[in-house]
């Protein structure tokens, strides 16, 4: 019996070290076997974490779960069917249950890890001094009486030696009727850790908007505001955050579809119809002297640049000149690659003839600015409205109008100068880069016009969150999943949450050391993904759900310190 477990134990510590020393090659690879059924892969700072709703850290772990069933090849009918399910099923999890272990699995792989880091276990075939290796974790099917999702293993070590380790265990239940009394999770945690000491700290998360679906006014996005407040000590369970805590404002705008399809025309004319009389009204005003007239006509903005929820805050502009104004006929009509040729060939034959003399801003690099300065002085060169060129024409007086707005509405609101801006507005780079800024802008602007919509902060709290996402897109690449993070006082946002009830609330005990701790957390979702809970329909919700009426998940970490003598 015991030297088929020494065995099992080197196997499977030989297994983790081989994980490790290839991770930290950069050697990337699948996760490694062991047993057959069993498969073991290392996550590394910064990759998605499955216990990032229970540890609340992002360090390097090993994660340990069943080897996923390998699936029969469908047929035709069934790829379709699978294709319209596959991410729905990932969403909501149904497939990651399959993954977890039982109880009694998932202690024998914790006593290897042990077994194989005591450095009292000299007859195990183990290379010393051992290798001290990142945190295990294993999922568990939570079929045993306590409700166990996950057990953990960390090992307590000093600069030269492995002294011990620490056992978690995390279970999670249903539980709408909690009863949990504060004193008695402290004194549970002084009985098993045997200390006199301790101290009691709080953390609440509010979510103050999240759209949906079913929520039009934030199109083929979802965009989320929560609240992050943390203090300490905590009074009493489901305490209210004091005043004095320290809060964070919590941002992310994200799940775009990705998808880019010519528009369904949002005009009653095409796009060839709308441009001819453009120019014809052009010319009527040119054969009067006065093609240069700034006033223009006010024209909506397009839909394709803006989403509602953006438009309502975006000042109409009334100093469009003829590029934008072009743009904004075109791009509400434009339907196919002929439309585009078209289009910009009644142009460039009106600016032959001298037809028209249309005035434009200054600082515009793109093609059809050139031809028109050209047209000033009767001579054009010879363009070939072939290939790219009327898209690309198309995409940089789009890009020229797009950054006018930006500018506009950022200087008008006073959230950045234009120094501000340069990074993102600066025609000095090519098209293609030019296009990855302005992404990055509108993205900024969807964040601060999320924010100014659904929470409606002071001005000091919009600037200082405008300079921290400008901050963070003049030295990184477009990331709609960046959940961008402000510190704010909490009396400046007492009124979004002081009278509201937490999607989170969590209370962490501990005694000074950082791994020994006794956490109580009580959520709306549960931060077990691998479990079996039954969800209600929204049908079985009433439009004013609170957390109290809907099913609520409390979820227990504990742990206890084995030393090695």
């Amino acid at each position: 019996m015991w030297s088929g477990a020494n065995r099992a134990a080197e196997e499977f510590y030989a297994g983790l070290l081989q994980e490790f020393d290839e991770k930290k090659k950069g050697i990337c690879k699948d996760p490694f076997i062991y047993e057959a059924d069993i498969q073991v892969q290392l996550i590394s700072k910064g990759q998605a974490n499955p216990l990032k709703n229970i540890l609340h850290e992002n360090e390097t772990i090993f994660i340990v779960e069943k080897v996923p069933l390998e699936k029969e090849e469908p047929s035709h009918i069934e790829e379709l069917q699978f294709e319209e399910t596959a991410i729905s099923d990932l969403s909501t999890g149904e497939n990651v249950g399959l993954l977890a272990l039982p109880v009694g699995r998932a202690r024998q792989l914790i006593g290897f890890y042990t077994m194989a880091h005591n450095p009292n276990m000299t007859h195990l075939k183990i290379n010393r001094p051992v290798t001290a290796l990142p945190p295990l974790w294993v999922r568990c099917d939570g079929s045993d009486p306590e409700g166990i999702g996950w057990l953990g293993a960390e090992l307590i070590s000093t600069s030269s030696n492995i002294t011990g380790i620490v056992l978690y265990m995390v279970t999670c239940k249903v539980d709408k009727n909690y009863s949990v009394n504060l004193e008695d999770l402290k004194k549970s945690h002084k009985k098993r850790h045997h200390l006199s000491t301790l101290t009691a700290s709080g953390f609440a998360q509010y979510e103050l908007f999240k759209s949906t679906a079913l929520d039009d006014t934030v199109a083929a996005s979802q965009t989320r505001i929560t609240l992050d407040i943390s203090w300490s000590p905590v009074d009493e369970i489901l305490q209210t955050p004091p005043l004095s805590s320290t809060a964070t404002l919590v941002l992310a705008d994200g799940l775009r579809t990705g998808v880019t399809e010519w528009p369904e025309p949002l005009e009653a004319k095409s796009a060839v119809e709308l441009v001819q009389e453009f120019l014809n009204e052009l010319n009527k005003l040119n054969e009067f002297g006065d093609s240069t007239n700034k006033d223009t006509e006010i024209v909506k903005h397009d839909a394709a640049a803006v989403d509602r929820s953006i438009e309502c805050l975006l000042t109409v502009r009334g100093d469009l000149d003829f590029a934008e104004q072009l743009w904004c006929k075109m791009s509400s009509s434009v339907i196919s690659y002929q439309d585009l040729v078209k289009c910009f060939t009644l142009v460039i034959q009106s600016l032959q003839r001298g037809d028209i003399q249309p005035w434009l801003h200054s600082g515009s690099n793109s093609l059809l600015s050139k031809l028109i300065y050209q047209s000033y002085h009767g001579t054009m060169d010879t363009v070939s409205l072939s290939g790219t060129v009327p898209v690309q024409m198309l995409l940089e007086i789009g890009l020229d109008k797009l950054k006018k707005d930006y500018i506009c509405f950022f200087i008008g609101q006073e959230l950045a100068s234009l120094n501000h801006l340069e990074y993102f507005i600066s025609p000095s780079v090519d098209t293609q880069e030019q296009v990855h800024r302005v992404q990055k802008l509108h993205h900024i602007l969807e964040i601060v016009v999320s924010c100014m919509l659904f929470i409606k902060p002071q001005h000091e709290l919009l600037f200082s969150l405008t300079q921290s996402c400008i901050k963070y897109y003049e030295q990184n690449p477009l990331d709609e999943q960046h959940i961008f993070q402000l510190p704010v006082r909490p009396t400046a946002v007492k009124d979004l949450y002081q009278n509201e009830k937490p999607q989170k609330w969590r209370v962490e005990i501990n005694s000074g050391q950082k791994k020994v701790k006794t956490v109580w957390q009580l959520s709306d979702s549960p931060p077990v993904d691998h479990l079996n809970f039954h969800r209600p329909d929204f049908s079985e919700l009433t439009l004013n759900g609170s957390l109290e009426e809907r099913i609520s998940f409390t979820n227990m970490v504990t742990c206890s310190q084995v030393h090695f003598k």
